[in-house]
């Protein structure tokens, strides 16, 4: 099935797969790939199957709608054009076309060993206000409870880590100014936190929450949040 892939600022998030006749992509909530940014219009574009042929067409958007780096009113897609809407990228796969999505954490192999080592891990930020140049903080881990990398632990070092078995069921968590957040990329099922299923939406990880994805089970642990606690 063709579909498309959703990338803001290169990192794959979500596919959609082009099921319908019309799928319309827009900031709306009636859309069916709802892009919630100020730079994609309420009704911004539209995929539409014709016979074998897969259509993009642009709905009179404000900012406009390119493909390839050049600006369309209707484009004929061919698998791999990247579409622009605003920031995100929209990449066109052809039926059977694979999307090349790499994890940092495949649960299903075992887990290269430059991802993890002993001892906390730490990176230098920033504080505002702050006349240092930097500043030692600990981030978050993921350690993995079961499978085949059970045991072992990820530090969340990275802005966005992605996690699961491509092709089968991919998160992404990302690292904000205001904590942890995880949100579903890729399957069919959704991933689950402390039992209740994730849904779409980006969700808040707090310490000792418990991630289950492509049938394996891993602890959130984030030792900033629970010296903060302690503090309280």
């Amino acid at each position: 099935m063709p579909r498309l892939v959703l990338s803001p600022d290169g990192v794959v998030l979500r596919e959609v797969n082009l099921a319908k006749e019309r799928t319309t992509v827009g900031r709306r909530s009636h859309n069916d790939l709802v892009i919630d940014n100020l730079a994609v219009s309420g009704e911004h574009a539209v995929v539409f199957v014709s016979g074998s042929d897969v259509y993009l067409e642009d709905l009179g958007s404000t900012n406009g709608t390119t493909v390839n780096g050049q600006p369309v009113k209707k484009h004929l897609l061919q698998s791999g054009d990247v579409i622009e809407i605003g920031k995100y990228r929209l990449k066109f796969l052809a039926d059977g076309a694979a999307a090349d999505t790499e994890v940092d954490i495949d649960t299903s192999q075992p887990l290269r060993r430059e991802f993890y080592g002993p001892g906390p891990a730490t990176i230098q930020v920033r504080q505002p206000g702050s006349s240092d140049d930097a500043q030692q903080v600990a981030v978050a881990t993921i350690k993995i409870l079961t499978g085949a990398n059970s045991g072992r632990e990820l530090a969340l070092v990275k802005a966005l880590t992605t996690i699961g078995r491509p092709g089968h069921q991919v998160a992404v968590i990302t690292r904000r100014p205001t904590g942890y957040f995880i949100a579903h990329v890729e399957g069919e099922m959704f991933p689950t936190v402390n039992g209740s299923n994730l849904g779409s939406a980006a969700h808040p990880l707090r310490d000792n929450d418990i991630i289950e994805l492509a049938g394996v089970k891993m602890e959130f642990c984030n030792p900033a949040a629970a010296a903060a606690s302690a503090a309280a």
